[in-house]
């Protein structure tokens, strides 16, 4: 009995040590995550502005009429 009890002990231990490791590295994930998604709005917002500066210049292109 008492060899069951520290089995489950070590497994438990086992256990706790596992969630701390995976609470850990989904803490990081989200942070990556947020990070990513900083990056994505803004390099969408320069496509937005580049995109804009690029539809002026084509409405002051003159007319290549022939």
């Amino acid at each position: 009995m008492e060899n069951q009890l520290h089995a489950l002990e070590i497994k438990l231990d086992q256990l706790i040590a596992i969630s701390g490791g995976l609470r850990a590295e989904n803490l990081k994930l989200r942070q990556e995550l947020a990070q990513a998604q900083s990056s994505n709005r803004q390099l969408g917002d320069k496509m937005d502005a580049a995109k804009e500066r690029l539809e002026k210049l084509l409405l002051n292109l003159p007319d290549q009429a022939a």
